[in-house]
């Protein structure tokens, strides 16, 4: 409901917009042919005249788009809602039953295993409120070290293995770097968090077709890449720049299952930039999958 309202609020302000430009430019045109003898006054005119219109023209484009983020936050909001809720609920239901109901011990364990995933789940989802707080404060670098950059993100596969139960072959690993003494400068959860979470999204958005490939390799001007590349549901052309905006989510009946914050690769993005790297995303379309690169400099040398 709230959706259909901001839509309809940015139909009427920018149909207003187109209106009151036509009326402007009629008036105007209207004017400069009956005065047209009079010179000073016809500059003058003119002048006023595209004033007049690059006005409208801005307080139109700033409505809607304080429209359209306003949405983007209504949307944020009830998906954090709902990702703070559903385990919450879950916890309390599993701890009720465990408070009311007598049970062996293999049932009790099993409930305490749900509950931890839910745990997990919860944490998952504060720690991203967060972390996105954190780097919209654009913080100067502190305690950075030298990172292995391959053993960073052979665990950041291994994390993704088990907090999705999936095998090895599932989620493969590949180093193609062939550098073992490959290293970043930087700060080592906030990379292991960009790369959680490009991970995570290629599980989430395959679907039936779950088959993720995680790669080091050497990037441009002796960077280092890290590649994640899926056979997922696929990126429209459109949609590759604007799914790094904060709480930005491609639209649609598929995406709108997979639960999210619309943080994600917003964080990755600050991520990169405070490290002095880049991320970007490539997809041949709809059901295409996609590809995630991270792309990061080189420790210096000491």
């Amino acid at each position: 409901m709230i959706a259909g309202r901001t839509r309809r609020s940015t139909v009427l302000f920018t149909v207003l917009g187109i209106l009151c430009v036509a009326v402007a430019v009629a008036l105007n045109v209207g004017w400069i042919l009956l005065n047209w003898q009079t010179g000073v006054m016809l500059f003058f005119g003119v002048l006023l005249f595209a004033v007049i219109i690059t006005g409208m023209v801005l307080n139109t484009i700033f409505l809607v788009r304080e429209i359209r983020r306003s949405e983007q936050h209504d949307a944020f909001i009830n998906a954090v809602t709902h990702e703070l809720k559903t385990p919450i609920a879950s916890i309390r239901l599993y701890l009720e039953t465990l408070q009311t109901r007598p049970m062996d011990e293999a049932r009790r364990q099993e409930f305490y295993a749900v509950m931890l995933r839910d745990s997990d789940r919860l944490l998952y989802t504060v720690e991203q409120v967060l972390r996105a707080g954190r780097t919209a404060l654009r913080r100067r670098p502190t305690n950075w070290t030298p990172v292995a950059l391959p053993d960073l993100v052979r665990d950041a596969v291994e994390m993704a293995r088990s907090r999705h139960h999936v095998a090895p072959q599932i989620v493969e690993f590949q180093d193609d770097l062939n550098q073992p003494g490959a290293q970043v400068m930087g700060d080592p959860e906030e990379l292991k968090s960009a790369l959680s979470n490009l991970i995570d999204n290629a599980i989430k958005y395959s679907h039936d077709r779950l088959h993720v490939v995680v790669s080091v390799r050497p990037g441009e001007k002796g960077r280092y890449a890290v590649t994640v590349e899926d056979r997922g549901i696929g990126i429209s052309p459109p949609e590759l720049k604007r799914i790094f905006r904060r709480f930005y989510r491609v639209p649609g009946s598929i995406t709108i299952r997979v639960k999210g914050t619309g943080l994600g690769l917003f964080i990755v993005r600050s991520i990169a930039k405070r490290h002095g790297g880049r991320v970007w995303a490539e997809s041949q379309g709809a059901g295409q999958g996609s590809r995630f690169t991270l792309e990061l400099p080189p420790a210096p040398a000491v």
